[in-house]
């Protein structure tokens, strides 16, 4: 399966980014803290050249906390800082400013110097869409100045937001990189809801999530679906599952589609609890 999604306005916009970066201090790069590395977009590196960022790890109460935390290290050692944040609850948000205050501390003490009045600091946010970016802008702003919707492609033209007297937002559309050069970026993106679901094959989703779930989550597995044991085949799991939940066609075939659906869905709704599809140390021994 290749899953590839880049309609015109993202297009659009990743000119207009290009062009806004002069007027911008700062960049927030939002990502999701349960796939922080799948749900970076590879053009922002070029994009925003060598202004200073924070790495965002937005729906940090949905991920792996212990993985969290390892993958703010991660972010360390590469000189980026990055905090884990909710942007549904607003936790972590107050950090933001005080953040971004500290590396412009030299730019705004020169522009002082010159005698150039305080003025707000401005900062662009970036990510790639369903990553929480209008929910986040809106929390900050303390009102509903964007259109916020739990599916991706919500946001589709740029604005500036005021944050109080401190910060000027610039929003963009989600940015999505044009093809997934890996695959199983989609696979992970696709199952964390980044991308339309109009669009995939579910099931080819959910057999990636259940190999995935049965490596690193086994127990989790188990005590969801009541499970004595995980069988080794794929297949004999999503009909376990199926099985379980009723998920029966007429004749008494595992309707796969609906047992999908339902997996996906569970998953989403974090009823297998905290999961973080990604581990910094996957991405260390590859040198990223």
């Amino acid at each position: 399966m290749t899953i590839q999604w880049f309609p015109g306005h993202m297009a659009k916009a990743r000119r207009q980014v290009t062009e806004k970066i002069k007027l911008i201090d700062i960049v927030f790069e939002l990502v999701d803290a349960r796939v922080p590395m799948s749900s970076r977009n590879p053009m922002i590196d070029e994009i925003i050249s060598s202004k200073p960022r924070i790495v965002l790890l937005n729906k940090a109460d949905m991920a792996d906390d212990y993985l969290t935390k390892q993958w703010i290290q991660y972010f360390k050692e590469k000189q980026i800082p990055a905090l884990a944040i909710d942007s549904q609850t607003g936790t972590g948000l107050k950090q933001i400013v005080t953040l971004s205050r500290e590396l412009l501390k030299e730019k705004f003490d020169r522009l002082a110097s010159r005698g150039v009045k305080p003025r707000a600091i401005r900062a662009l946010i970036i990510g790639i869409p369903n990553v929480g970016k209008s929910t986040l802008i809106n929390r900050l702003a303390g009102k509903n100045i964007t259109k916020t919707a739990d599916r991706p492609g919500v946001t589709t033209a740029q604005q500036w937001v005021k944050v109080g007297k401190e910060l000027e937002l610039l929003d963009t559309p989600g940015i999505l990189w044009p093809k997934f050069e890996d695959q199983l970026v989609g696979l992970k993106l696709a199952t964390t809801g980044a991308i339309k679901d109009s669009i995939l094959n579910l099931q080819e989703i959910t057999v990636f999530a259940l190999n995935f779930l049965k490596e690193n989550y086994p127990e989790r597995l188990k005590d969801r679906y009541h499970l004595e044991e995980i069988p080794e085949e794929v297949v004999s799991l999503f009909d376990e599952i199926g099985k379980k939940r009723g998920c029966i066609m007429s004749g008494g075939y595992i309707d796969y589609d609906k047992t999908s659906e339902l997996i996906i869905r569970e998953i989403r709704n974090e009823k297998l609890g905290r999961l973080t599809f990604e581990n910094p140390s996957q991405y260390k021994e590859n040198n990223h």
